[in-house]
């Protein structure tokens, strides 16, 4: 069992920037792809970032391309997820999943989830 705690969520401008952390459980941490998703209210959990085991690759929404990167630190068994340039339309509950499998950008691949961060951009 794999359990994971999203951090850094919060209230912040328009422009402004975030960091959202995922702390995860288990010695095998590293053999686990690892995505970001999150969910506005009224709408469908949608694919945000995904990095592979070793971090080699990385996966992003069109929508947040240049403005989030996506990072992990094995040996810390966390994933971040910098986000820059931070939008109205970037509110939402971020949630960091894990898979077992290569990096995926719908939610049904994930096998492991976090309880969500809100995220919230005013304008």
């Amino acid at each position: 069992q794999v359990q994971l705690v999203e951090s850094g969520g919060g209230l912040v401008q328009t422009g402004g920037s975030l960091r959202l952390s995922c702390a995860a459980s288990g010695r095998t941490f590293s053999t686990y792809a690892m995505g970001w998703f999150r969910q506005a209210p009224g709408k469908e959990r949608e694919f945000v970032a995904a990095i592979s085991w070793n971090g080699g690759r990385t996966y992003y929404a069109d929508s947040v391309k240049d403005r989030f990167t996506i990072s992990r630190h094995n040996a810390k068994n966390t994933v971040s997820l910098q986000m820059g340039s931070l939008k109205p339309e970037d509110t939402a509950v971020y949630y960091c999943a894990a898979t077992l499998f290569s990096p995926q950008n719908i939610s049904e691949a994930y096998d492991y989830w976090g309880q969500g961060t809100q995220v919230t951009v005013s304008s």
